[in-house]
């Protein structure tokens, strides 16, 4: 046992530590990855659209003011066949002339200015349709005031008037129609301290 303990001391004692300590981080290092260029991609142009759309309406109304300036040398006040209407607070100046049956408001087709109301159209055309004229004048119209179907019944009083300067006997078949008879009827005026003409406040007793 104690040549055992010797030869363990002589052999610990033969042994030298080295006291320089490393202080060599061991880090991990990664290299970037390359960015790969790519030289073939397609380049995709904008697609850039220019449309010119033409307004029909300004082609049509422009054609249809040189028209009936062409119609109507020296303007409406200048025409034998002329009338006037008034229906609430529209006005219509008319004339007439030998055509085809055009009607022509406010150089304007008179489908597209009524806004193609079967029975604002109804009202223009019965003065011609009574007497069998729908497709012997053309009616070139200037209106102003209220609303379209003021200036509608405003028209048909004009066509009727301006019809009679065509032939006195007209006035039979259109007095028994109604059609020389203006229609008197407005709005009635507000009062102060109600809410329309008539309609007044809820009553309170308390």
């Amino acid at each position: 046992m104690a040549v055992s303990v010797a030869s363990l001391t002589s052999s610990l004692s033969s042994l030298s530590f080295s006291s320089q300590v490393s202080y060599k981080s061991n880090c991990l290092s990664f290299r970037r990855p390359r960015l790969i260029s790519v030289s073939h991609v397609a380049k995709v142009s904008p697609l850039v659209v220019s449309a010119t759309v033409a307004s029909p309406e300004g082609v049509e109304t422009a054609d249809l003011t040189k028209y009936v300036k062409s119609r109507l040398p020296g303007g409406f006040a200048a025409q034998t066949i002329f009338g006037t209407g008034r229906r609430k607070s529209a006005i219509a100046r008319v004339v007439l002339q030998e055509g085809t049956g055009k009607v022509i408001i406010n150089y304007r087709d008179a489908k597209e200015y009524l806004q193609g109301n079967p029975l604002w159209l109804q009202y223009v055309k019965v003065p011609l349709v009574t007497l069998g004229y729908e497709g012997s004048y053309d009616v070139f119209v200037k209106a102003h005031g209220g609303g379209l179907s003021g200036q509608a019944q405003a028209i048909s009083l004009g066509i009727a008037r301006a019809l009679l300067k065509v032939s006195e006997d007209h006035r039979t078949p259109l007095r028994k129609e109604g059609l020389l008879t203006r229609d008197s009827r407005v709005v009635e005026r507000k009062k102060a301290g109600l809410k329309k003409a008539r309609k007044a406040p809820q009553f309170s007793k308390r």
